[in-house]
């Protein structure tokens, strides 16, 4: 029998020892405790990730991941047209990490009721609009086709603006623009969209493209920038860059992440936040880990001395209880990823817990799983926790001798 069949036999034993010990209920506790932990830590990095995704999602179905535009210092809604038939835009679809990349021209103007007046910015869209990014975000109706010779009357505006000015499905919409001619144009509702984002939901309504350049007098090449999607939003800021330094020298490109940094800073403190819980998580498990461990040590004290006398070396006693707390360890964090795993399933399939979404910008708690995480977090605190109870595991064998033990009660 190998030196590690022996000691995990051993491990066996000591852990099926009932008898009179005082450690089983304390056993019991420790998994639980560990569990907690696993779940607290399992839940703490889904909902980052849901979060995360969620606002991440919103913004990129109104602004995409990168915007390309002419590069000048206003930055107003007015913008400079640039050519969307230019050599260097036609070749961005060829870049293999570009998924799409779409035109977008905006106008800004109000919208006028019987009874109330609400600014807005008309953002037109063509055929090349990913739709499947925002009908996401589109609560009521649907989008509005681009391919017919005339251009659609429709308009899509958000639950915000239609609250406010008291407007709804198949409703007619008029907007001004103050402009020299005054002009005013009429809409019909054809869709309302929610992104709980007020730097979208307060402004932004979406038009057919020709209808902007006829306002802003530009012919069917002029927009006001083009929009690029990428396949992986990690490869953003090297694309961007890329892109950047490959158009014409009156033009910039800029990330999502550099046009909205307040809200990818304020993204980003959740993995800061999340870092600090996991630590404390962790430790509060070594605790739990440790105080078990000195307590089946105390009540083996005996077996040592015995197992010492019959020659048994310090490093496979060290080995023996090692394993009986790794198997602790292991159970408690099993059963705490079935927990946070179940509970995630519910969240995502049922919304439990709400949100208010003027605060939050979602109305449930989104929760996304990335197995990687999770097989890294379940590796990583079962290796730190194993990896600290080496060193008490040595020092108690070290101390205990065989004569004290045996005499130990």
């Amino acid at each position: 029998m190998s030196r590690f069949s022996f000691n995990f036999l051993l491990s066996r034993r000591v852990l099926k020892d009932k008898g009179d010990r005082f450690s089983r209920p304390i056993v019991y506790l420790s998994v639980g405790g560990v569990s907690l932990g696993i779940v607290i830590m399992m839940i703490a990095i889904g909902v980052t990730a849901g979060y995360k995704q969620e606002i991440r999602n919103k913004v990129i179905a109104m602004g995409s991941h990168i915007r390309i535009t002419h590069y000048d210092q206003n930055y107003s809604y007015e913008q400079v047209p640039i050519n969307k038939e230019s050599e260097c835009i036609l070749n961005l679809s060829q870049h293999p990490d570009v998924l799409q990349v779409q035109n977008y021209a905006t106008k800004v103007g109000v919208i006028k009721t019987d009874d109330q007046v609400e600014g807005v910015v008309l953002k037109g869209v063509d055929e090349t609009f990913s739709w499947d990014f925002f009908k996401k975000n589109i609560i009521q109706g649907d989008g509005f086709s681009t391919a017919d010779t005339a251009p659609s009357n429709s308009i899509i505006i958000s639950k915000r603006m239609s609250d406010k000015l008291q407007l709804k499905m198949g409703d007619k919409v008029r907007t001004y623009f103050v402009q020299d001619p005054p002009r005013q144009r009429s809409f019909t509702i054809s869709g309302i969209y929610e992104t709980g984002l007020p730097e979208y939901d307060n402004m932004f309504a979406l038009v057919d493209l020709r209808h902007v350049q006829k306002l802003n007098d530009w012919n069917d090449s002029l927009v006001s920038g083009v929009e690029v999607l990428t396949r992986d939003y990690d490869k953003i800021d090297e694309i961007g860059d890329y892109i950047h330094h490959r158009i014409d020298y009156d033009l910039k490109a800029e990330t999502i992440k550099q046009i909205y940094p307040e809200i990818f800073e304020w993204i980003a403190l959740f993995d800061m936040n999340v870092a600090v819980l996991l630590i404390i998580t962790t430790c509060v498990c070594l605790v739990t880990m440790m105080s078990i461990f000195f307590i089946i040590v105390l009540e083996q004290t005996q077996t040592i001395g015995i197992l010492k006398t019959m020659g048994m070396r310090t490093r496979q006693v060290v080995g023996t209880f090692v394993l009986v707390a790794g198997d602790i360890l292991l159970k408690g964090m099993l059963i705490g990823d079935a927990i946070a795993l179940l509970l995630g399933f519910l969240q995502q399939k049922f919304h439990l817990v709400k949100l208010n979404p003027d605060t939050y910008y979602v109305e449930f708690v989104p929760i996304h799983f990335n197995w990687v995480h999770v097989l890294l977090l379940n590796a990583g605190v079962f290796a730190v926790c194993m990896a600290v109870l080496l060193i008490p595991a040595w020092v108690v064998s070290k101390k205990i001798t065989p004569v004290n033990a045996v005499q130990f009660e």
